[in-house]
């Protein structure tokens, strides 16, 4: 990508769309157009096609979608089947239609299979069942790289996808209705910590698996697979390694500063046991990560009591 092109970034103001935007400004791109959802309602198919058809992007990196956290995907699942097929259906036909040079369609570690093999292998799709309780949003992500892979049949499309990991870091959610773990401990320890309790409260027994990546490092290896990567399937974006929900806890409240107790309530779900990807694909690729948990942690960390 030359420095002047024009790259149009779809979802900057997510905690994904933004650590983008960091990255490619860090890199001197600073050609890039953005639209709200409230200027440009990417489910609405016309307006799509007004806009690609005036702002003529060379490059489209696609981070919108609908997303939620478990109760949301249960309850609205006609509206994330939808709206994301929409929304990704308008923006690649688009980019198509008007010549982008290259496309990066962003997914979720949700479209394998409820009981793939760990570490989750790219060559996993489409083996199993899916997790029912998010199967919407992970056919409509599923949708996406088959589009992304038969306009490149049928049209010579460059059109690439990539499936990031869980995600921490600047722009993440702290609600505790809907956040996911990671920023939840980290405000369930603070707030533990100023009011000057003796313990606080995990969900289930602690010993499920999880991996986590900061943002900044996932806006890295999208920006070097838009510059290295070109081919049909898709790439896994992660570190490679995980840490049981037990250890996390530990490590979070030790950079919190709370000096009360864990308790774990074994009485709520642990959910799947292991979630890990495998990303010898992206490593092979010459892309890997340099954010450390402990170090990416402490960042979010003294960003989020600045914020408060």
């Amino acid at each position: 990508m030359k420095k002047d092109a024009k790259i149009y970034l779809a979802g900057h103001r997510g905690m994904v769309g933004s650590a983008i935007m960091r990255k490619l400004e860090a890199e001197d791109f600073h050609n890039i157009i953005t639209r709200t959802s409230g200027e440009l309602d990417l489910r609405i198919q016309l307006d799509v096609e007004s806009f690609f058809s005036s702002e003529k992007p060379d490059y489209v990196i696609l981070a919108a979608a609908k997303v939620g956290g478990i109760i949301a995907n249960n309850t609205y699942r006609a509206e994330f089947l939808y709206d994301n097929l929409m929304i990704q259906n308008n923006v690649i036909h688009q980019s198509y239609v008007n010549n982008v040079k290259k496309l990066m369609f962003l997914g979720s570690s949700c479209i394998y299979p409820k009981l793939a093999p760990q570490p989750l292998r790219e060559d996993a799709l489409l083996t199993g069942l899916l997790e029912s309780t998010n199967e919407p949003y992970a056919i409509a992500k599923i949708a996406g790289i088959k589009m992304c892979d038969a306009y490149r049949d049928q049209y010579g499309c460059d059109f690439i996808s990539v499936m990031p990991t869980n995600l921490y870091g600047p722009n993440d959610n702290y609600d505790l209705k809907n956040s996911h773990v990671l920023p939840a401990l980290i405000r369930k320890f603070h707030e533990a910590k100023v009011d000057g309790n003796k313990s606080v409260e995990i969900w289930g027994t602690g010993s499920p698996l999880r991996e986590f990546m900061h943002v900044d490092d996932l806006a890295a290896a999208c920006f070097y697979l838009m510059q290295n990567f070109s081919e049909a399937g898709f790439v896994n974006i992660g570190v490679g390694k995980d840490i049981s929900i037990k250890d996390l806890a530990i490590l979070i409240k030790d950079i919190v500063g709370f000096e009360g107790a864990l308790t774990f309530d074994t009485s709520k779900p642990d959910g799947t046991p292991r979630k890990l990807m495998d990303v010898s694909k992206l490593e092979n690729l010459g892309f890997t990560y340099k954010i450390e948990l402990a170090e990416g942690i402490k960042s979010v960390y003294e960003s989020y009591v600045k914020g408060l």
